[in-house]
């Protein structure tokens, strides 16, 4: 997936005018925010149950090592073939090596944030290999040929209109309107993928160090099919995804589902352990795991380390006030909202996502719905200070906190121009005393009236106020 999150201003600015997007992205409102607020009222003991949580997680990332070891050696003595990949490329040359070794001419894919990031279809396709994505918002973005706009429900961009015009062009079908006949004409289209797949390829939420199990977390059947029916399983996923035994398991459970989609349970927890036994009805006859780095070693040590700590479920950017006004496509890379502003500059680099550690209000809606505690303002503050520290700040911000810096270091002047700024802007503010339009801060009212001020400093109100 191209890295495009260098345009973040330009795209927010657009998607802020898209009135489609604005329709969907009030539907997150009602469904995940209100759905997890629901849920987490079941559990007696929350905020208990998300410390453990952090705890583990914290665990697993201190001794990261040896987990990992002992999921290599307790997958492999299941039958199954662990590969280590430090970059995205390597993830995809393995996957390629394997597809030509089994002579695998179609690949079906469950939904995988990892493959995203390695932009794993396109390394294929280019080998000549057919990939289906099964998961029903993966399939329309594949046919519509766009990224995700969310890592849980990753079309909640297009309406039911889109994609009934979708289904009708590319499928060549009668147009159907209702939601269940669209769900169903997709299943009657994915059904003999499954069937013919030579290799099915998933993700893994968590991969098992005690018992070398992956485990997938879905609301489809299709994560299923992919893990049991083709004759070659591949899981790809991050190094950090490591946990250290099924009870740890079992307490991230309780917290991604509500968080993720406000359910307390979702349809589907499936922990694949090896390959297909002798008595075995269905499985694959080759189970391959690649344990991805791309750059999350780094993190390991570092003040940036309990990011590592993240389950991806998404709550973070269905409760953060930009991602509801601008959506995902604007962070431009896999991962948006807060997560991504964090993960993105981390991985592609900081300077080429100047704008995703800004672009945030720090009202830390996203810290205190994060299931594992992460404290995700502060994150984005110390990516702001390093770009500060190397110089990436643009040099209209730098002079502009230059001149300030200045000026507040003269009290009397200070007072003097913050007294003539108070009453120029209550002047421009008018009868309606809202700013419409102000000078060198078009992004305070490109999208919004700022409210004007009563034409006093606070030390001027204070000082009356005292008398």
């Amino acid at each position: 997936m191209q890295v495009t999150s260098m345009n973040f201003k330009a795209r927010a600015g657009e998607k802020l005018a898209d009135v489609k997007l604005q329709a969907a992205l009030r539907k997150l409102q009602g469904n995940f925010v209100k759905g997890r607020a629901d849920r987490i009222t079941e559990l007696d003991n929350f905020e208990d149950i998300r410390s453990a949580a952090a705890a583990i997680r914290d665990r697993a990332l201190a001794h990261l090592d040896a987990y990992l070891e002992e999921f290599e050696r307790n997958a492999t003595a299941h039958g199954a073939v662990v590969h280590w990949a430090e970059t995205a490329e390597e993830a995809n040359r393995i996957v390629c090596e394997l597809a030509a070794r089994y002579g695998v001419r179609k690949a079906a894919k469950s939904k995988s944030m990892v493959s995203e990031e390695c932009a794993l279809n396109d390394a294929l396709e280019a080998a000549g290999i057919e990939v289906v994505e099964t998961d029903l918002g993966e399939y329309i973005l594949q046919l519509a040929h766009e990224p995700p706009s969310h890592i849980v429900a990753p079309v909640v961009h297009k309406s039911k209109d889109e994609v009934s015009d979708l289904f009708q062009e590319k499928h060549k079908l009668v147009r159907k309107t209702g939601i269940p006949d669209l769900c169903r004409e997709a299943r009657e289209m994915l059904r003999p993928h499954f069937i013919s797949a030579d290799m099915g390829i998933s993700g893994a939420n968590f991969i098992i160090a005690e018992t070398g199990s992956t485990l997938i977390v879905t609301n489809e059947g299709n994560g299923r099919m992919v893990t049991t029916l083709p004759r070659v399983h591949v899981a790809i996923t991050g190094i950090e995804k490591v946990v250290p035994t099924l009870e740890d398991v079992t307490t991230l459970l309780r917290l991604l589902p509500r968080h993720g989609t406000g359910q307390s349970i979702t349809n589907y927890i499936s922990v694949t352990t090896g390959i297909k036994g002798q008595d075995d009805l269905d499985g694959p006859e080759h189970f391959h795991i690649i344990l991805v780095d791309a750059g999350r070693t780094k993190l390991i040590g570092s003040d940036m380390q309990e990011m590592l700590r993240c389950i991806r479920c998404g709550a973070c950017m269905n409760h953060c006030p930009v991602y509801q006004s601008v959506g995902g496509h604007a962070y431009g890379w896999v991962y948006p909202g807060p997560m991504g502003s964090i993960l993105t500059p981390i991985y592609v680099g900081i300077e080429n996502a100047l704008d995703l550690p800004n672009a945030s209000t720090l009202c830390n809606q996203c810290g205190v719905v994060c299931p594992v505690k992460i404290p995700l303002p502060d994150l984005m503050r110390k990516l702001r200070e390093k770009q500060f520290e190397r110089g990436l700040k643009p040099w209209p911000e730098k002079l502009g906190l230059m001149l300030w810096g200045w000026v507040a270091r003269q009290p009397a002047l200070y007072a003097m121009l913050s007294g003539i700024g108070a009453r120029m802007l209550a002047w421009m503010g008018g009868a309606e005393k809202l700013i419409h339009h102000l000078p060198l801060g078009r992004g305070w009212t490109g999208g919004r009236d700022l409210p004007a001020p009563q034409g006093k400093t606070f030390r001027e109100m204070y000082r009356q106020r005292k008398k």
